[in-house]
C-alpha cells in the first residue's frame, strides 16, 4: 500500500531489537534528553541513545528531539556537543528544540524563548535544519 512507518521512541532499544525494528522503519524521531549526568538524574542510559541515533541514521530518516529544560540542559555547551555530534553522524539531520512547560512534580520554571532561540543559533553552526518548538 506503500505506507510509510514513523517510530517515535525515547531512544532506549536494545541494540538488537533496533536492527530487527530497523528494516520496516522509515523514520525515527529520537528524543535527546540531555548529556551523561541527565540520563544518570532520569536513570536512562545516554550511551545507548547516542549508539541507537547513529545506528538509526545509517539506515533511515532520522530526526532528534530535545525538550530543553531551564537548569539541566540548556547549556550552550550542550547543545553545541550535542549539534556537533549529530553532523557527525548526518550532516542534515534535523534537530528540534522544544520549550519545556512546568509538569505534575517538575515545577522548574518554562524555558526562556530568548535563550531557546539562542540555543538554535548555536545548533545551526553544525546543522542546517534546527526547528523551535512551543514557543506561543
Amino acid at each position: 500500500a506503500d505506507l510509510k512507518t514513523v517510530l517515535v521512541t525515547n531512544g532506549c532499544i536494545s541494540p538488537h531489537i533496533l536492527e530487527k525494528l530497523l528494516p520496516y522503519i522509515d523514520a525515527m524521531n529520537i528524543d535527546l534528553k540531555g548529556d551523561e549526568a541527565f540520563y544518570r538524574e532520569l536513570s536512562g542510559d545516554y550511551e545507548t541513545v547516542v549508539r541507537n541515533i547513529e545506528t538509526a541514521s545509517e539506515k533511515c530518516h532520522v530526526e532528534v528531539t530535545t525538550l530543553v529544560i531551564p537548569g539541566k540542559n540548556d547549556s550552550e555547551e550542550f547543545i553545541r556537543r550535542e549539534a556537533k555530534m549529530l553532523s557527525s553522524f548526518d550532516p542534515d539531520m534535523i534537530l528540534h528544540l522544544s520549550r519545556y512547560f512546568p509538569r505534575y512534580r517538575y515545577t522548574i520554571p518554562a524555558t526562556d524563548k530568548k535563550k531557546l532561540f539562542r540555543l538554535k543559533e548555536i545548533a545551526e553552526e553544525y546543522l542546517p535544519h534546527v526547528y523551535v518548538g512551543n514557543v506561543w
